[in-house]
């Protein structure tokens, strides 16, 4: 077990991965670690998000929010808005909740150990484990869909996902070392998104290429096998575009609850099989000739657009009017800068 690890520990000395967030191997072995704030905060990005997606957003909320204390003081409003596009947004939420407990109960420190780290708002295992490991050099094993890909084809597992995790686990574990275990860590996923890639692994330049059982078996493309998923339903909905006559656009804060939870985004009606009108405000709606789509985890929506033009002294029954100068289309979440995008791009409003 020992050795597998050193070898990927040697190929990670040469073939790691940079990212902002990281301190290099090299760094690392003179004693250097990394801002635990930004471990964490990369590692709560990085959650169905790929690296590349979030490499600008962690430059962003680093240069607004360089400690987890400038976090914790910030607006909720700000944070929603600077994490719009970035999807899923109770990470968003549970963001904040996690820096005020920081700053509230731990001194502005995050603590170091597995444990207490899983005490914190928004933090489950996986987290815990990577900032335990990267950010403190604990030996803690991570598991995310990188490192189960690897595990399956290393030991040739053929249990399906989700039922393999407590079996990759154990393998994982196995294999984590207490020498260098942050760097391991960074190792095991670095080699996942790189060489052993869910489709055509690049097996031939695997560091551990000799003792894949995978590879020895020919199964190496076909793991890790999954359950097969359920067909994804389909909800509908209709969003109200209204502007004003002074160019003023009609938004309203989405409930904290849900999906896009405490976001800003146009009047909408529920989304359900049935959608049931809800207009902000009576107006003489036209309806665009496009529909918005967009998928979240567990669902398509498909949303109608209804478009209107107010005069200065509309009153809506919910939402408020944002200035033409102090709306911005990069502030909605992803589904809403859809509506937006088709509405501009049809003209209506000339």
């Amino acid at each position: 077990m020992r050795e597998r690890s050193l070898q990927l520990l040697e190929w990670y000395d040469v073939h790691a991965r940079s990212m902002p967030w990281r301190v290099p191997p090299a760094d690392r072995k003179a004693g250097a670690l990394p801002d635990p704030y930004g471990i964490w905060l990369s590692e709560v990005m990085l959650q169905q998000t790929t690296v590349a997606a979030v490499r600008d957003y962690w430059r962003k909320f680093m240069g607004l929010w360089p400690t987890v204390a400038d976090l914790a003081a910030a607006q909720d409003a700000d944070v929603m808005a600077a994490w719009a596009g970035l999807g899923y947004y109770a990470r968003a939420r549970n963001l904040l909740k996690c820096a005020r407990a920081v700053v509230a109960d731990h001194g502005g420190v995050f603590p170091p150990d597995h444990d207490t780290l899983l005490t914190l708002p928004g933090i489950g295992p996986y987290t815990a484990a990577a900032v335990a490991a990267i950010a403190f050099d604990q030996p803690e094993t991570v598991l995310d869909g990188n490192v189960e890909r690897v595990m399956a084809r290393l030991y040739d597992v053929h249990t399906p996902l989700p039922a393999a995790k407590p079996e990759l686990m154990a393998l994982a574990k196995a294999l984590t070392p207490q020498e260098r275990p942050g760097d391991y860590a960074q190792a095991v996923m670095d080699l996942g998104a790189t060489i052993c890639t869910p489709k055509s692994p690049a097996c031939g330049i695997c560091p551990l290429r000799d003792d894949c059982m995978a590879r020895i078996a020919g199964t190496a493309p076909v793991l890790p096998k999954k359950t097969p998923k359920k067909p994804v339903p389909v909800r509908r909905g209709i969003a109200y575009v209204v502007r004003r006559d002074d160019g003023a656009w009609l938004l309203e804060t989405r409930d904290p609850k849900g999906l896009l939870g405490g976001m800003l985004g146009f009047a909408g009606s529920d989304w359900s099989d049935d959608p049931q009108p809800a207009p902000p405000l009576d107006a003489e709606w036209q309806q665009l000739d496009a529909t918005a789509r967009h998928t979240f985890t567990h669902f398509h929506l498909e949303l109608t657009i209804l478009w209107t033009r107010v005069p200065g002294n509309a009153r809506p029954a919910r939402g408020h009017f944002v200035p033409h100068n102090d709306f911005s289309p990069t502030a909605l979440p992803t589904v809403m800068r859809k509506v937006f995008d088709l509405v501009a791009d049809s003209l209506p409003f000339g």
